[in-house]
């Protein structure tokens, strides 16, 4: 009797330990799809911000607000939702939090005024927060293991390609019904999402003796630091910075809120957020690299549009067209990377992904007005590879090697930490455009002046070709030079950008050595990699 049970009882925690209950599966498949929807709209609107502006009458200095009060309050709900997780159970959380998603959903559609759509994308982004953390926490509390090769690569491929696609979706839907239907798509699948959540998540239980110790001063402190520091990211490179009063003040605001929140994180009792995962060598690190991979991201979601609109002309369908090729690229390497997971070395893969980034945005430094769809094919797939490649064993990295009672507030900083890198990006990106587009442009101006046989030459002819068409030669001639020189000095601004990013890329796939590799799990706990 006793030798069956030395022999039996090592082998017995396996086979449930192995085993995924259809039923979790089902909720996280949810899950997954609820946090898709979440992401897909922080960009959805992007491709279709002036058909937005038309339809509600506004400027162009408003109808920026749709995307970035969406931003701002996402950013300030992404890692509250780790306290609300632990208070109310990821199945309240994340239910009413699809729930309130798809019915902000519906009020943007029926906005009428840019004033209430910016409050209506402000309430669909802080709702729409909860749901991304919870998925990440789920995933490493219900799942071996062994089974993050699977389970891993999904939510990587749905956190890097909904924003991805978001300007492909958006411009399909709006140039073939109307951008209402940016919102509208939103209904139905969010209220599968919310039923299914609500009926089949029990992953955990809420702990509401946790609202005795809220920290209310840690929350308002937060939503003003991540809030003014979004806006303030976002809106300094339009306006030079603290030159604009909104600006300055929010800047102010930030320094204080971001003061108050970190003193409270470390003294509160119960800290809206627990900065103590930090201490976790391969968190912080993760963190750091998932910062990096929101530049990657959001940055070159972004840059690839811009260059496509200013310099090729391009409408929302065709730079949708054209920037497909990632997301596809993304789709077919996440399998490969889910693969490889459970057979290298995470570092090396992550090394590898870096490297693949710097690859395709070197490529990209050496771009002409001429650039089409065939020769941004070898830089999109090198970018939806890489990024993959990276997101699979960060994540793995990341939270894998945290205990599960951290993991929800973990959860919430490590996906703050990527759209913070995005919203940096952006602002860097917007800065680098502006101020290296103005030096390039003066540089180039220097050439073109009288006096200058080469410009004198080309401006006679041009003026007599415009002339012959009955226009004003000589005013025509000059404005088309000055427009070429413009575009050229944007296009140099575009290269400096993409040389900054091969260098930035470059460097952290050295820095990916430095973390530890996970050990193996205890026997029982999945069955190894």
């Amino acid at each position: 009797m006793s030798n069956a049970t030395t022999i039996g009882n090592p082998a017995a925690p396996a086979v449930p330990d192995d085993r995924i209950d259809p039923k979790k599966a089902i909720a996280f498949l949810a899950m997954v799809f609820g946090m898709f929807m979440a992401i897909l709209d922080i960009q959805i609107v992007s491709a279709s911000l002036a058909e937005i502006q038309a339809g509600l009458s506004a400027s162009s200095d408003e109808i920026s607000w749709v995307q970035t009060s969406y931003l701002i309050a996402e950013v300030i709900m992404i890692p509250l939702s780790g306290f609300l997780g632990r208070l109310v159970s990821t199945r309240i959380l994340f239910s009413v939090s699809a729930a309130g998603f798809t019915a902000a959903s519906v009020l943007c559609a029926t906005a009428t005024n840019i004033d209430q759509m910016i409050v209506y994308r402000a309430i669909q982004g802080f709702i729409g927060g909860g749901m991304i953390p919870s998925v990440f926490a789920a995933a490493f509390t219900i799942f071996p293991p062994s089974k993050r090769s699977i389970v891993s690569p999904m939510i990587g491929l749905v956190a890097t390609l909904a924003p991805t696609i978001g300007p492909t979706v958006g411009g399909y839907l709006s140039h073939a019904f109307s951008w209402h239907w940016l919102f509208l798509v939103n209904v139905i699948p969010g209220i599968a999402v919310a039923i299914a959540a609500w009926n089949l998540i029990d992953f955990d239980k809420g702990d509401r003796s946790l609202l005795n110790k809220f920290d209310w001063w840690g929350l308002a402190a937060m939503a003003a630091f991540l809030g003014s520091l979004e806006y303030v990211l976002e809106e300094g490179p339009r306006n030079d910075w603290l030159q604009d009063h909104a600006v300055y003040y929010c800047s102010i605001v930030m320094v204080i809120g971001a003061v108050t929140f970190f003193y409270r994180a470390f003294t509160a009792e119960q800290p809206i957020v627990d900065l103590f995962a930090f201490k976790n060598l391969n968190f912080a690190f993760g963190s750091a690299f998932s910062f990096v991979l929101g530049i990657g991201l959001y940055g070159l979601t972004y840059i690839y549009p811009v260059y496509l609109g200013q310099i090729r002309g391009y409408d929302a369908l065709m730079i949708g067209e054209a920037l497909f090729v990632s997301g596809l690229a993304m789709f077919m390497t996440a399998p490969v990377a889910g693969f490889l997971s459970g057979r290298m070395d995470p570092r090396i893969m992550i090394m590898l992904g870096f490297l693949g980034f710097a690859a395709g945005t070197w490529t990209m430094t050496h771009l002409t007005a001429d650039w089409d769809f065939h020769e941004l094919l070898i830089p999109q797939i090198l970018r939806g590879c890489s990024l993959m490649l990276c997101m699979v064993p960060i994540n793995n990295l990341a939270l894998g090697t945290l205990p599960p009672s951290r993991l929800k507030n973990a959860s919430g900083l490590f996906n703050l930490m990527r759209n913070l890198g995005g919203a940096v990006g952006l602002a860097v990106i917007n800065q680098i455009l502006t101020d290296r587009g103005a030096i390039h442009y003066a540089q180039l101006s220097e050439n073109v002046h009288w006096g200058n046989p080469e410009a004198e030459d080309m401006m006679a002819t041009m003026a007599q070709n415009f002339a012959s068409k009955g226009l004003d030669g000589p005013a025509t001639a000059l404005s088309k030079i000055s427009g070429m020189v413009h575009q050229q000095a944007l296009l140099l601004s575009f290269m400096d950008v993409f040389y900054i990013l091969t260098m930035l890329f470059a460097s952290l796939a050295i820095f990916a050595i430095m973390m530890r590799k996970p050990g193996a799990p205890a026997p029982g706990g999945g069955g190894g990699h």
